[in-house]
């Protein structure tokens, strides 16, 4: 062996992490170190599709500079002097791919193994890039493939085979579930209900509350009503509409009185209609008591996704029940208080109601 080598057990005990990534071939690791192959003079990358080597005959060394003036080449396979950056991000983006494709939801060892990743690492791989991990993606697409199946199918059973559920039935569940409605409510988009409203007159403007039977499906602010009523009925195209202040006037006076005493706490019944991520994100909402803000970061942490404040950030915006679900305690992580769906001057209105920022 040459001199200037040395057996990996001199160096790299059994417990040493970049070994446990070379053997594992973790792709995170790329760009971290490279490893030197005695017996082909090849150096290589983590994550390697190449049959693994003996562990006598491995050498780490930090950069491929180092490796070349050790005498060794790069692989041809893993390329371990290209692109790192993009890697990990190629690897998510295809993955994503094929789960679009797909006919069924991949396990997460089959897409593991086809990505050259042990499933832990490919699962935290695929977390930091998407904000998701692989089954909630996969979910994501068949909700987005049902709702629009059930837009244009003839028959939902047609819509929920198309979307690639093996039963009505089952799609009805996941409809459920992931749109926040049944496939037949999804379909008609509102088409058989009844969605009352009424305005009055509050800290914010004039003030929209919608409801379904259920409970209050929509609340907007505006400066006059065409414009509210135009918002409501692109949420629920198909739906009936009909005027009425005198049945929502308990609803119309719980949502001022958020406004103007966000301390006191009232049952307000709600209709929520959104994806199971929007749901997640909606509910950690309703946790931030008055007075008290969070970031976009801390939403994403608080669902367990730290790399999707951008995706929280879409939920948040298509909150439908302003102030109810209190999207205005979201700002940014410098202070910043970045968009409202009504206006950043009612976000201000309402921060500085609640104390958190001084008028002026």
């Amino acid at each position: 062996m040459d001199a200037t080598l040395r057996d990996v057990s001199l160096f790299a005990s059994p417990g040493d992490p970049r070994l446990a990534a070379f053997l594992t071939r973790d792709k995170t690791q790329r760009g971290r170190f490279v490893v030197g192959v005695t017996s082909t003079r090849i150096f290589c990358a983590p994550g390697c599709p190449a049959k693994t080597p003996k562990i006598a005959n491995l050498r780490f060394f930090e950069t491929p500079t180092d490796a070349e003036a050790a005498g060794f080449r790069a692989c041809r396979r893993c390329d371990p002097k290209g692109p790192v950056a993009d890697l990990p991000a190629q690897v998510a983006a295809e993955a994503c791919a094929h789960i679009a494709a797909a006919e069924t939801i991949p396990t997460l060892e089959a897409l593991a193994k086809r990505a050259g990743y042990s499933p832990w690492h490919f699962l935290r791989l695929f977390r930091a890039h998407t904000g998701l991990t692989p089954r909630a993606f996969a979910e994501s697409v068949r909700a987005r493939r049902l709702a629009s199946a059930i837009g244009g199918a003839a028959r939902v059973a047609d819509a929920a085979y198309d979307a690639g559920f093996g039963s009505e039935a089952r799609a009805q569940a996941n409809a459920a579930r992931d749109l926040g409605m049944g496939t037949r409510a999804a379909r008609r988009h509102g088409m058989g209900e009844t969605i009352r409203y009424g305005f009055a007159d509050g800290p914010l403007g004039r003030t929209l509350v919608a409801a379904t039977a259920k409970g209050v499906c929509f609340i907007g602010f505006g400066e006059d009503d065409a414009t509210l009523i135009a918002n409501m009925r692109r949420r629920f195209r198909n739906a009936e509409f009909a005027p009425a202040p005198e049945a929502l006037a308990t609803h119309l006076a719980d949502v001022v009185g958020l406004i103007e005493e966000p301390q006191v706490a009232r049952s307000l019944p709600i209709d929520l209609r959104g994806t199971v991520f929007q749901r997640r994100v909606w509910e950690v909402l309703r946790k931030i008591p008055a007075g008290e803000t969070r970031s976009y970061a801390q939403i994403a942490a608080a669902i367990g996704m730290p790399k999707a404040a951008r995706a929280v950030g879409a939920a948040i915006g298509a909150n439908p029940v302003s102030v109810v679900v209190p999207c205005h305690r979201v700002i940014g992580t410098n202070g910043s208080l970045t968009g409202y769906e009504w206006g950043v001057a009612r976000k201000r209105q309402l921060l500085e109601n609640e104390g958190v920022l001084s008028g002026g």
